[in-house]
């Protein structure tokens, strides 16, 4: 991907303004269907999305990111613009689920197979091409977490339907790399709810999604973003180690707010390690030298050549100030071990 020591990014989102989204709407949970947050009218909702996604791209510039995203500013949430854009999705009326707190949650029912007949997100890949120089990355549900995410009403075996999501999956993939993504990233948050199903499909699915990729590919594992998943957050993954035995170049991890047991990174040799070193609960931003001191921590585990020094998650929940201060932090703590190591 790159030869720079301690390439900095972001796992995704960026915060977008508060004249272009409803952040009261935004803040009651995660959508898993489309939701209409958004303060611009329909003409021009798409050239507005088209200046707050220049904003975010600047600002990670300016913060001096090495490997940057389109912030997903035209997205309600990481997952549910793809998910309800393929076919076999209902249009209509939405499934629900019930969380393990007891809370309803609208979801995507599938109807039928699962099939991606047009592209989703390859005009913001285009677009981010055309307006950076440096390393853009796009991100893109992964298929296990897709299928958890959902109500199946149409198969009969839920992994053949995981399947059918990672097959659609790639073929998007497919078109981002051919719209100049130099970095592929799998959201798979759900990996570590269903621990026993993961580890019958999860791997299966992710080699699937990603195959044929000349990209650096990217499988993303969090614990939920800071401001939805209130409370102490689990020291350790129930589903991780498996991953190195996937076909992605890099396993990114929340390590920094949950102080996770880095000891796990040596299961999962080789791979590279995109460390969550940015804590996104904190309401203050980080200092360089506290930076320096977490990427230190992860280089006691894996020589420097394996690490990416990142947020924790998506910083979409954050003030725009915040989130900038917090990058500015992690490129100026990356600065500062890079240059201890010569």
């Amino acid at each position: 991907m790159t030869a720079k020591l301690l390439p900095t990014t972001v796992v995704g989102s960026y915060p977008q303004p508060d004249w272009l989204v409803d952040r009261q709407m935004l803040s009651k949970g995660v959508a898993r269907v489309r939701l209409d947050l958004w303060r611009v009218a329909e003409p021009f909702l798409e050239q507005a999305q088209e200046d707050a996604t220049l904003l975010a791209i600047r600002d990670m510039e300016r913060a001096g990111i090495d490997v940057i995203t389109d912030g997903e500013v035209r997205r309600e949430s990481y997952s549910n613009r793809f998910a309800t854009a393929l076919e076999g999705i209902s249009a209509g009326q939405p499934g629900e689920v019930i969380s393990k707190a007891g809370l309803a949650t609208a979801v995507p029912r599938v109807v039928g197979p699962i099939r991606r007949t047009h592209a989703v997100e390859v005009r913001d890949m285009e677009f981010l091409r055309r307006n950076t120089e440096r390393l853009a990355k796009i991100t893109l549900p992964g298929p296990f977490t897709m299928s958890r995410q959902a109500v199946n009403e149409y198969y009969k075996d839920d992994d053949e339907m995981v399947m059918d999501f990672a097959a659609a999956v790639n073929a998007e993939a497919r078109d981002l790399e051919q719209a100049g993504a130099d970095v592929i990233q799998l959201d798979e948050p759900w990996l570590r709810q269903d621990p026993t199903a993961a580890k019958r499909i999860a791997v299966k699915a992710i080699d699937r999604a990603l195959d044929g990729l000349k990209a650096t590919t990217v499988v993303h594992l969090c614990f939920g973003y800071a401001a939805i998943v209130k409370g102490e957050k689990p020291v350790g993954y129930s589903f991780l180690s498996e991953l190195g035995a996937c076909c992605a170049d890099q396993i990114s991890i929340e390590a920094a707010q949950p102080k996770l047991d880095l000891g796990v990174l040596a299961d999962l040799a080789p791979k590279k390690i995109m460390l969550g070193v940015i804590d996104l609960a904190d309401p203050d931003a980080e200092t360089p030298a506290i930076v320096a001191n977490r990427i230190r921590a992860g280089l006691e585990y894996l020589p420097p050549e394996r690490l990416v020094p990142a947020p924790d998650c998506g910083m979409k929940y954050l003030s725009r100030e915040l989130a900038f201060a917090k990058l500015k932090a992690l490129a100026d703590g990356a600065a500062i071990v890079r240059s201890e190591l010569g």
